[in-house]
């Protein structure tokens, strides 16, 4: 393909993807901004019990990923009964996920935050954001099934158009619920579940006219959706692997102190709303790297792979730059504490050092999805986790020491220890890709 076109086709696909992206961890920017402002302990619970509802819906992001993956490949090789079934056993899937671990969540959402080292007022707020947030998961899992489908047939504006309107929803209910009735933190929580319902139901909409227009037929198919399951489970273990990773992060900063658990849920949204941003690329890479082994175009995989890389590390520079520069700025909106504050700024400075080495990752890690190679990226992020246990025991042995440093110096200990977890990721990942191995063509 000619570099002008390969690039249209990217940004194509990169761009409403961006956007997109974007709008989704703006949900966590919206009530952390809102609840900081209730106080540090509502701001630290909900650090928490984000951590938590992240974790749950995390493990079974396999339901965009993969489905992108399948669906796009499908696309490639001109087998369009494939794309319909996908979608609909994805969704169908989505659905009982969703209700048996909502029920789960909820039913275990105190120990679940105290499990992460919330105690006294900060375990109050955690458990209610958690067990109302629950209710949500449902939905959650319906819009990332049905997001997946219409990246894999090459559509990434009908989710960015959806994430606005949902973005936009919540925005105003944070803002009724929380201050104007007075609903504190359950407020936050109620809001976000009725946006994310309304997202749900707009994506299951616009799927079954777009399956209508094509005179499929919309059959259930039961051995489908048992096998999107298992298909999914790899990414599952690679989900586990990276949440674990995640939630042993958080179990450190509760440990560093309160303040410093603030400011990191603070320094971990923004970092999210990175790492959304730089995924346009990745989710561009999984669509791209389906269509094109679907149609055994290895060549054309590698010419898109090398493209992306590039965007990517060169993305991650100027949003590094940015957000350390811009820390002074930030920590402000989301909290008048001035200890949590300065450490905010401190971690942001880390944060944005890390970026290029994020933009790398995101990259190969979606092109190396759309192939469908989700044994080995299992497997590789269970060697990163692997990696970075040290670091989380020197971390957390040391948590008195750092903590009396105060909350700046902990806090970028902190940093400095997850963005070397970004490293050893990015190294697993560039030793797989120089292989062959990834690149399977056809159904």
């Amino acid at each position: 393909m000619r570099p002008q076109a390969l690039t249209r086709q990217i940004l194509g696909l990169a761009v409403p993807a961006f956007f997109a992206l974007v709008a989704e961890p703006l949900f966590l920017l919206v009530d952390s901004a809102i609840v900081g402002h209730l106080g540090t302990p509502q701001l630290a619970g909900l650090g928490v019990a984000g951590s938590v509802l992240a974790t749950a819906v995390g493990v079974f992001v396999f339901l965009a990923y993969g489905t992108t993956a399948t669906v796009a490949r499908a696309l490639g090789a001109g087998a369009s009964d494939r794309v319909v079934a996908a979608g609909l056993d994805g969704t169908v899937l989505a659905v009982v996920l969703g209700v048996l671990v909502g029920v789960g969540v909820a039913l275990g959402a105190e120990p679940l935050c105290a499990g992460l080292g919330a105690a006294g007022e900060v375990l109050d707020h955690a458990t209610t954001y958690l067990r109302i947030s629950a209710v949500g998961l449902p939905a959650m899992l319906v819009v990332l099934a049905i997001t997946g489908a219409l990246r894999g047939v090459q559509d990434t504006r009908t989710p960015l158009v959806v994430s606005v309107a949902g973005f936009t929803l919540n925005a105003v209910l944070n803002l009724a619920l929380v201050y104007g009735l007075g609903w504190g933190i359950a407020g936050s929580a109620w809001g976000t579940v009725i946006a994310q319902a309304a997202m749900a139901a707009g994506l299951v909409g616009v799927w079954f006219v777009r399956v209508r227009a094509s005179g499929a037929r919309m059959r259930l198919h039961p051995a489908g959706v048992l096998g999107a399951a298992v298909n999914g489970v790899p990414l599952v273990v690679r989900t586990l692997a990276l949440r674990a990773i995640l939630l042993l992060t958080t179990w450190v900063a509760a440990a560093l102190g309160e303040v410093t658990l603030a400011a990191h849920q603070v320094a971990f949204t923004v970092w999210t709303l990175l790492a959304f941003a730089l995924d346009a690329l990745a989710i561009a890479g999984q669509a791209l790297t389906g269509k094109g082994l679907g149609a055994a175009d290895v060549t054309g995989v590698r010419e898109a792979t090398a493209v992306m890389i590039r965007w990517g590390v060169v993305a991650g520079v100027a949003m590094g730059m940015l957000v350390a520069l811009s820390g002074p700025l930030i920590a402000p909106l989301f909290t008048p504490d001035p200890q949590v504050q300065a450490a905010v700024i401190a971690a942001l400075v880390v944060v944005g050092v890390g970026q290029p080495v994020s933009g790398y990752v995101f990259v190969l890690d979606g092109v190396l999805i759309g192939a469908g190679d989700g044994r080995w990226l299992a497997l590789g992020m269970a060697l990163v986790l692997v990696g970075y246990l040290p670091i989380v025991a020197a971390l957390r042995v040391n948590a008195d020491a750092l903590a009396a440093q105060g909350p700046v110096i902990a806090t970028a200990a902190l940093w400095v220890g997850f963005t070397a977890f970004m490293i050893i990721r990015s190294a697993l990942l560039w030793w797989r890709i120089r292989g062959d191995a990834w690149l399977v063509t056809g159904l």
